[in-house]
């Protein structure tokens, strides 16, 4: 390696060490996440994200990538690649409350370790031969436009779920966590393949870490800020269904009018704005006449709505359920129903429908539940 003014291994020494200290701090705040009930799945991830961007910080060292052979550091290489989806799989969790890791989400994050390990161990030799091998080529083409691929798809999935977003912290939180880190990924990705055999000078791993300290920091600032459940889903909702009873705990704010609860909610029924194929927050807040941010705040304040979308279903469902009930339709079919109330299809109604009420549709309709349930929501319409 050549020598380089003293100063530059000092501030990424500094730098890297800063970085874990940030990480572990983000681990803890994560871990305190959900810690009294079944870990979020956001939680989960982020608590891996932090684990594997620590190896990342280590693995990432010039020393460290100029002094050891490929295969050596295959395993730490495999496991930073791995955290571009890994990354895309933890900003899926922060836009979707209702997301739930399955058995697809590890296998996302094995196949990139294993075409990490494959091409470190294998092909990256043969890509570099006399005569390179077009699939090495491609191989290892396609690892170094991951973390570019994954960043792309983090930012577009922002763009289109921040605007349903109600809790205003985590809507700014996210929109620069996830806009900064995708940005971070992608310059990083143009820096890696415009040095030689992919590895960082000195300058560039200093800038690698400070970009990565940046974003942690805001992160962690956020997390620690926001309460207890606050990033992620878990927050108990009150259905539009129950009496109307304002809650506190989302956010600090204490200026939720009750009166001004109760008028929205009756616009929602007279207009069956629930009913509409495209229903807005835009929309719905001009409709009432009020500001967006302070429409987001009535619907997350005073109901404990965490997302637009999972407000305007409340409505869905709790007609749904009323037309379950009712004997006079028992012969109609649950996707006419479904359609009645709203919903656009089948399959999203049965996944809204067993969220809430932990039986299907046709369990529901058979065991004659819900009559006393959907009271409140014939009220609010009626008065």
């Amino acid at each position: 390696m050549p020598d380089l003014p003293p100063i530059l291994p000092l501030l990424d020494a500094a730098l890297r060490g800063a970085l874990l200290a940030m990480l572990l701090l983000l681990g803890w705040a994560l871990w305190r996440d959900g810690s009294a009930r079944p870990r979020p799945a956001g939680a989960q991830l982020g608590m891996m994200l932090a684990a594997g961007l620590m190896v990342q910080v280590i693995s990432s060292m010039p020393a460290f990538e100029g002094g050891l052979p490929l295969a050596w550091q295959a395993p730490a290489i495999a496991i930073s690649v791995a955290n571009a989806p890994l990354f895309a799989l933890f900003a899926r969790a922060l836009f979707v409350d209702e997301f739930q890791l399955r058995p697809r989400h590890a296998l996302i994050w094995l196949a990139a370790v294993g075409l990490s390990l494959l091409n470190c161990i294998w092909l990256v030799p043969l890509s570099q031969g006399s005569q390179p091998w077009r699939l090495a080529q491609a191989a290892v083409g396609l690892q170094r436009s991951l973390p570019l691929l994954c960043g792309l798809v983090v930012a577009g999935a922002a763009l289109q779920h921040w605007r349903v977003d109600l809790v205003e912290r985590r809507r700014r939180l996210r929109l620069f966590v996830v806009l900064g880190g995708s940005a971070y990924m992608c310059v990083m990705v143009w820096a890696r393949a415009s040095s030689p055999h992919n590895q960082l000078s000195p300058g560039l791993a200093l800038a690698d870490m400070s970009g990565l300290l940046l974003i942690l920091t805001v992160l962690a600032l956020g997390l620690l800020r926001l309460p207890a459940q606050g990033l992620f889903g878990g927050l108990t909702v009150a259905s539009c269904s129950q009496p109307l009873t304002p809650d506190p705990k989302p956010d600090p704010i204490p200026d939720t009018d009750p009166a001004d609860l109760q008028r929205l909610l009756q616009l929602v029924h007279q207009h069956a704005f629930h009913r509409s194929e495209e229903p807005s927050l835009g929309a719905l807040a001009a409709l009432a006449d009020l500001p967006e941010y302070r429409l987001r705040r009535l619907i997350h304040q005073g109901l404990g709505h965490r997302n637009f979308n999972a407000f305007i279903n409340s409505f869905r469902l709790a007609e749904a359920r009323a037309a379950l009930a009712d004997p006079a339709r028992r012969g109609v079919p649950i996707l006419s129903l479904a359609l009645e109330a709203g919903f656009q299809s089948i399959g999203p109604f049965n996944r809204a429908f067993k969220a809430e009420t932990g039986l299907t549709p046709s369990e529901y309709r058979q065991q004659g539940l819900g009559a006393g349930s959907t009271g409140g929501a014939i009220s609010l319409a009626e008065n």
